[in-house]
């Protein structure tokens, strides 16, 4: 009987099952894959198969660090299935498919956060966590051979969600992609967010807090008008006391000490609305909300508000 157990909860993880309003996939990456780790690829109920649709996708965020993948797969798939999480819940109120991949976040390595694609998972070089943004992009698209192959058609541009870590790494993904971004929800984001500009106040800005060093970090020159032109929603907790900066798998002292002095010290209101200005300034086509009453959650008016601006800013025209 334990043989038999374990063996369906294999072909659980590893095939295909019907969940909640949906269908889950699990998938392994292959030998000639690009990219190293699995990925979860959710189908609500309801995905046409005559129009084109949009596929989102939410980096997973465990929100601890371990050596154990299987417990980021865990927590991956919850992420994948359940409707708290906003890219589920965008999945099933826009019925477009949704996929969360399983990175890792180990604690040997604990100042690689690789969950916020911070700098020092970016600069990582010739093993499995190298670009983790462009094996994100790859997983993307071979999630778009699976939908195809279901005679599901994709946009070529991507909705990305995320909340705290995961909207940190949204935020600094369509920075380095602007042109794979259709548009990004982020919210609970420690009152920063990656400053489209080189330098401020004649200092230079180096990745995750600008663009400085953008090309060094990526091979890729930073594509400024695209970046301004996506359509992007950002929000806060007024009462959000989740502040990753001060801890040293988020930031390095330089980076630390760089983001007191330019952006604030203290998260809200003063970071964020500085935050808030430079992107204003820079005319940056984004919406921006501080939730009344509100700490490091996304209650129901948070997400009625994204919807909101999903709809408005994902027509396939």
């Amino acid at each position: 009987m334990k043989n038999i157990l374990i063996i369906s909860l294999l072909l659980l993880l590893v095939g295909c099952s019907k969940s909640i309003d949906g269908e889950l996939i699990f998938v392994e990456p292959g030998l000639n894959d690009r990219f190293n780790y699995p990925y979860f690829l959710f189908i609500p109920n309801g995905v046409s198969e005559h129009n084109t649709n949009y596929l989102i996708f939410e980096p997973n965020n465990s929100g601890f660090a371990d050596d154990n993948l299987h417990k980021h797969q865990e927590k991956a798939k919850r992420i994948a299935t359940i409707d708290y999480y906003l890219g589920n819940w965008i999945a099933r109120k826009l019925t477009y498919p949704l996929i969360v991949p399983v990175f890792p976040r180990t604690e040997s390595d604990w100042k690689t956060y690789t969950h916020a694609l911070d700098r020092d998972v970016m600069i990582q070089k010739g093993n499995s966590l190298e670009r983790l943004d462009n094996q994100l992009i790859n997983m993307c698209l071979d999630a778009e051979r699976k939908l195809k192959e279901r005679n599901i058609k994709i946009e070529n541009r991507y909705i990305l969600a995320g909340f705290s870590a995961s909207g940190t790494f949204v935020n600094r993904f369509t920075l380095i992609h602007p042109e794979k971004v259709k548009a990004v929800v982020a919210g609970g984001i420690n009152g920063l967010l990656m400053l489209p500009m080189e330098s401020l106040e004649n200092e230079p800005l180096r990745y995750p807090i600008g663009t400085g060093d953008l090309i060094q970090i990526t091979g890729r020159d930073f594509h400024r008008e695209q970046f301004l032109n996506t359509p992007q929603f950002y929000f806060m907790g007024e009462l959000d006391d989740n502040d990753a900066v001060p801890y040293d798998d988020a930031f390095d002292l330089e980076e630390r000490d760089q983001i007191f002095r330019l952006l604030g010290e203290q998260m809200m209101p003063t970071r964020w609305e500085k935050c808030i200005d430079i992107y204003n300034e820079s005319n940056v086509n984004a919406l921006f909300k501080t939730y009344k009453n509100t700490g490091h959650e996304h209650p129901e008016i948070v997400k009625n508000d994204i919807l909101d601006f999903l709809l408005l800013n994902t027509s396939l025209n």
